[in-house]
């Protein structure tokens, strides 16, 4: 499905019925999508008045509330681009992200206020409000003064709708543009794809400064014309409490490992649920055959990043296959290539997952030289994720490219190591690493996180374990044990704090252990 204009303009027929909940909040209170049209009216009214324009920048970091949702869409109404930040940046980072967005406005809490004014003064932006985690702040006083009827912008598909910036975890951040027609046309393609409709209510806690709660959920919903119980965040107590009124939940894989941790999570309790969709992250195998049995749903796997939105998927009806993130969305292409040449791989070859489609962004935020170089000639992706595709078209992840071992000059993917750990009795998870090996260039490294049973799970009995499936190159040269492994906002496995943490593993005195 596919449609082109401003954003906000193509959701018109959702504000037909405006006495229909948008959003729940938990004390029960709720906003009606004649409530958003208005807020987001006043909302872009004010930003007009404080001097933004149709393409200038609005820079947010503010705590999760319905008035940061209706934020986003007055900037798509007003033609700005919306620049969501995590709402764990510190000032020191925040500085980098407004020095090179140079934004118009700034909104965030009023406590990092006085930091980022001075800022933002520096860098040239006109004004800095504040929203709270309550929806409160300066930007609501001087918004409930603007009238609700505003002109939405008619722009073209083309047009700047978000900048959304990269973890930066292996260098800097970039910021990644992405359009109205990024936006709607994958929205409208997972409305059809997901079956969602306006009796659908949608268990929403995730943060909204990502592609997955704030694109994703958000923008399904708001084409879907349904509802959505809004949380300030995961909390398996909150959640058991709003579960009885969802049809649907999106969620990381976190959440589903949580639960499972719950006595009450049971067929019963989720007897009335119609969807769980996992996203962000590598959802376990074993987390997914065990909410089956739990629960009787089978949880359904997609794969999307930042410049893309989402990529495939497994079907709605059809096998959702453990351990694999489905085929190619409807309009979106997926191919398999040789990293190197860039040729086309045969079926079941593990190479670069590359992707084209109107899913796909238009390039990074001031960097020409990087956006060209992340794409090839024919206008596909290089998305950087290592994985497979079957006759069928399936795809299943392997890994980050840069997460590629080379031990020994034998490519090694963590993802099937991690895979065989994770398998073995006494593991909670792992993450496999490569880290400067004085021999093999790279020492394939095991961290894992024992189960809370499993105290006497050691690192030769792993590697014993592991010699009856992999090859020898493929063996742990070490296995470290932690409490938990390091993780994003989203829940992925921060492998590059890893690689610096135990960069001097094999280094003279590391008592490296014969695999």
């Amino acid at each position: 499905m596919s449609a082109s204009g401003n954003l906000f303009s193509l959701l018109d027929p959702a504000f037909e019925n405006a006495d229909r909940p948008f959003i729940i909040r938990p004390d029960g209170s709720t906003i009606t999508y004649g409530n958003l049209r208005e807020q987001t009216g006043r909302f872009a009214n004010l930003l007009a008045a404080k001097g933004v324009k149709p393409g200038d920048r609005v820079a947010v970091q503010v705590e999760k509330s319905p008035e940061a949702l209706a934020l986003y869409l007055a900037c798509v109404r007003a033609g700005a681009a919306f620049l969501p930040l995590n709402t764990g940046y510190t000032v020191s980072e925040l500085e980098y992200f407004i020095g090179d967005a140079r934004p118009s406005m700034i909104v965030c809490s009023p406590a990092r206020h006085e930091a980022l004014s001075t800022i933002g003064e520096r860098e040239g932006c006109l004004s800095t409000e504040t929203i709270d985690e309550h929806g409160e702040g300066s930007f609501l006083q001087a918004a409930t003064a603007m009238p609700a009827e505003f002109e939405t912008l008619s722009c073209s598909g083309d047009t700047l709708a978000a900048i959304l910036y990269t973890s930066g975890t292996t260098g800097r951040s970039k910021g990644t543009m992405l359009t109205h027609d990024n936006l709607v046309s994958n929205a409208l393609t997972l409305v059809d794809y997901w079956q969602f409709t306006s009796d659908d209510v949608l268990l929403h806690a995730l943060p909204i400064f990502h592609t997955h709660g704030l694109f994703v959920a958000t923008n399904v919903m708001l084409f879907a014309r349904g509802t959505m119980l809004f949380l300030p965040k995961f909390d398996t107590e909150k959640i058991r409490e709003a579960l009885p009124n969802a049809t649907a939940m999106m969620g990381v894989p976190t959440f589903y490992t949580r639960l499972l941790g719950e006595p009450w999570l049971d067929r019963a309790a989720t007897a009335h649920m119609r969807l769980f969709i996992s996203g962000s992250a590598p959802l376990l195998a074993e987390t997914h055959r065990q909410w089956t049995e739990r629960t009787g749903h089978r949880i359904l796997e997609r794969y999307g990043m930042t410049e893309t939105n989402m990529i495939t998927s497994n079907p709605y009806d059809g096998d959702r296959v453990p351990g694999s993130v489905g085929f190619a969305l409807p309009d979106v292409a997926v191919r398999v290539t040789d990293p190197e040449t860039g040729a086309l791989l045969p079926a079941d070859e593990i190479g670069m997952i590359e992707v084209k489609g109107p899913n796909v962004f238009k390039g990074y935020w001031q960097m020409p030289e990087k956006t060209h170089s992340e794409f090839r000639e024919d206008g596909f992706f290089i998305t950087g994720d290592l994985g497979t595709m079957d006759e069928d078209g399936r795809v299943t992840l392997v890994g980050r490219g840069k997460d590629l071992i080379i031990s020994g000059g034998f490519n090694v993917y963590p993802k099937e190591i991690e895979s065989a750990i994770d398998a073995l009795e006494g593991v909670e998870e792992s993450a496999v690493i490569g880290v400067p090996h004085p021999d093999f260039g790279e020492g394939v490294t095991a961290v894992v996180v024992r189960t809370a049973a499993a105290g006497t799970v050691e690192e030769r009995h792993i590697v014993d374990q592991l010699r009856e499936h992999l090859a020898s190159f493929k063996l742990p040269k070490r296995v470290v044990f932690v409490p938990a492994l390091p993780r994003n906002t989203m829940g992925k496995v921060l492998k590059g704090e890893l690689r610096t943490q135990y960069r001097d593993l094999y280094r003279p005195g590391g008592a490296e252990r014969p695999a």
